[in-house]
């Protein structure tokens, strides 16, 4: 019993991350469908020389070196019922996904910074606005966004997060192209509504807190993904089209 406790709870904590690689691949690829000319030559030139020299490619570089420094800086916890972001509160010293994404920014702003500053702002930029569109990101600190409300999906051991970062993103499409590909229709009439971070992380704490979200059970079937699927498309295309649109702007 402890074991099978004790593997549980591995499942639960390895799932930390938001969107899994295929999620943030997918979000690179439609902000790079989305860049001016202008913008597409300041990103070639920036990513000049990575193994992978797009934004899908740079996409997970965060998360692969990720460490104890960096890794709040992929999230933001609210508390129940109060989702108006307070940053003493909920981003001390810029210590969370907004502060992250502030500060990428305002080094891609600074002209005088290094090419290597750069570089490395871009990657953080792109990976951070995945991040902050996961709803389960912008989370409860009490079940750490969800890896700890442990479900069964389809006779498989697996966390809230989880299947919000992948599993409803594979059981749909598990080429990461062709989902991007998918969800291209859908650009056409997506309202930005705002670029600032902040409204972006209350707008995802108020998913992760609607009604609904957290299943009553903890084998919620395929109800539960004919619900919430839809919105997950919608996360990844807000998130691709918002990214672009601050590129846009900073790579001009």
């Amino acid at each position: 019993m402890k074991r099978a406790v004790a593997a549980l709870l591995l499942v639960a904590s390895a799932q930390a991350f938001a969107w899994g690689p295929e999620g943030h691949r997918i979000v690179g690829e439609i902000a790079a469908e989305h860049l001016t000319p202008a913008a597409k030559a300041a990103v070639d030139q920036l990513l000049a020389g990575e193994a992978e020299p797009t934004l899908p490619g740079i996409a997970n570089w965060a998360d692969e070196t990720r460490n104890p420094e960096t890794g709040p800086l992929h999230y933001i916890n609210m508390p129940r019922g109060d989702c108006h972001y307070q940053p003493p509160r909920d981003c001390p010293n810029g210590h969370c996904v907004v502060g992250g994404i502030e500060h990428a920014v305002a080094v891609l702003k600074h002209s005088g910074a290094s090419l290597e500053a750069r570089r490395t702002a871009l990657k953080y930029m792109v990976h951070f606005v995945g991040d902050i569109h996961q709803p389960l990101h912008a989370g409860l600190a009490e079940d750490r966004g969800g890896n700890s409300f442990l479900l069964n999906w389809h006779a498989a051991h697996n966390n809230l997060h989880r299947l919000w970062d992948s599993t409803m993103i594979t059981q749909v499409e598990p080429d990461w192209r062709r989902y991007a590909a998918r969800l291209a229709p859908y650009a056409i009439n997506t309202d930005l509504a705002t670029l600032d971070p902040a409204d972006w992380a209350q707008a995802s704490c108020e998913l992760a807190q609607s009604p609904g979200f957290y299943p009553e059970t903890h084998d919620p079937g395929d109800a539960y993904f004919e619900q919430w699927q839809p919105t997950v498309d919608h996360q990844l295309n807000l998130a691709g089209l918002r990214l672009a649109a601050w590129l846009n702007v900073l790579l001009q």
